[in-house]
């Protein structure tokens, strides 16, 4: 057998050993795609509640059996996804707001919340990675523009906290928090409040660090 041959024999069986022992953990690596960008993170700010309300769930222009009428109503719906894509399962999705006179649900707002609006609410997301809220178009207060904060929880970890932004509103160039984000930041967390049947509808998408 003429030497080069002979090398080229070895060669290509040197190179199917090394794949075939290569791990298992690098081979899935180099299959997987490009991940996903997390979420930037915000400040919860001072007004996350003391103590959860007994109505806390999806639906925020509810409280109790008082329905709360002012402002724009809106929902908000999206997907919880880690950096892969995958849907977080068990996570739990947290929104707080102040009403549409700018008052939180909190003793250091000096309790001035319209006790029709919940201002809190909570839900499971779905096992596709999905979530709904029914809220009101964020308004804005003393020094900041409208916002609506987020927290994303799964068990005990906290897996994001952060705020939503209303794309084109004018209090957005205004306010410390908003104008500290970069232009990939700003583009995440501000989204288009968009006329939809019964009210507003936003679609926030947020991809956590599992």
């Amino acid at each position: 057998m003429p030497s080069s041959t002979r090398r080229r024999i070895l060669t290509t069986a040197a190179t199917a050993v090394t794949a075939a022992a290569a791990p298992t953990w690098l081979s899935s690596t180099w299959a997987q795609k490009p991940q996903l960008r997390t979420t930037p993170g915000q400040t919860e700010g001072p007004f996350y509640p003391l103590t959860i309300p007994a109505d806390s769930d999806f639906d925020l222009l509810r409280n109790g059996r008082v329905q709360y009428k002012r402002g724009q109503p809106c929902w908000i719906e999206g997907t919880v996804v880690d950096a892969n894509g995958v849907p977080v399962n068990g996570a739990v999705l947290e929104i707080w707001q102040c009403d549409q006179a700018g008052h939180y649900h909190h003793p250091g707002d000096g309790g001035q919340a319209d006790p029709a609006f919940q201002g809190f609410g909570r839900a499971a997301v779905a096992p596709d990675g999905h979530y709904l809220f029914r809220t009101l178009r964020p308004a804005p207060y003393s020094g900041r523009t409208p916002h609506i904060h987020f927290k994303v929880r799964l068990d005990r970890r906290v897996l994001l906290t952060t705020q939503l932004y209303v794309t084109g509103d004018p209090g957005n160039e205004r306010d410390l928090l908003w104008r500290r984000l970069n232009e990939q930041d700003r583009a995440a967390l501000t989204v288009p409040f968009m006329p939809d049947i019964n009210g507003l509808r936003a679609h926030f998408p947020i991809v956590v660090q599992v």
